[in-house]
């Protein structure tokens, strides 16, 4: 599936609380990742995640608008290639952690783009495994799908990692987030 023409955030709106019942979800990661390595225990990690988080978000959309198989992509790439979109669609020309592109559909929730290489770095800086910062990457990547932005104003930014705080503690993973981790938290 091509990415979007454009990234797009989207402010976040309260969360309605979740049906006493919800329905079965199946969520479905398509990982793809560009040295070729199977990242098996990741794509279980994410569809994990993206459950726990769509039934804590979805429900902001209305119960109409939400899905029982939910599909995100994420890609786990090179430097290069994460630079060469940071600067198409950021206007930045150097790799970065994570991209995301977003998509308006309760189904099709978008794209999560990962640089291994800076996930290595920044790893071995925050004395973690690679494994670890892969999980805080994906994390913060998947509530910029949900609309979520921590460079709109302070207010975002601590609503954003408190939903990161939350993820990682509902996943039982270590770390409190990629907001906490890089001490944007004024």
């Amino acid at each position: 599936r091509p990415l979007p023409l454009a990234p797009r955030a989207s402010a976040h709106t309260a969360s309605t609380p979740a049906p006493a019942t919800p329905a079965p979800l199946r969520p479905v990661v398509a990982l793809s990742v560009e040295d070729g390595a199977v990242m098996r225990e990741f794509q279980e990690d994410a569809e994990r995640l993206l459950e726990a988080v769509y039934r804590e978000e979805a429900p902001r959309w209305g119960e109409g608008e939400m899905s029982e198989e939910p599909e995100l992509s994420v890609v786990i790439c090179s430097d290069r290639f994460i630079a060469e979109l940071n600067k198409q669609w950021r206007g930045k020309d150097e790799p970065t952690d994570v991209l995301t592109f977003p998509q308006d559909d309760p189904t099709i929730l978008g794209d999560i783009i990962i640089s291994k290489e800076t996930a290595e770095r920044q790893a071995t800086e925050r004395s973690h495994s690679l494994e670890d910062e892969l999980r805080i990457l994906l994390v913060h990547g998947l509530f910029h799908i949900f609309g979520y932005d921590h460079e709109d104003s302070e207010e975002d930014l601590e609503e954003m990692a408190s939903r990161e705080k939350w993820a990682m503690k509902e996943m039982g993973w270590k770390g409190s987030g990629l907001i906490t981790a890089a001490g944007e938290l004024h």
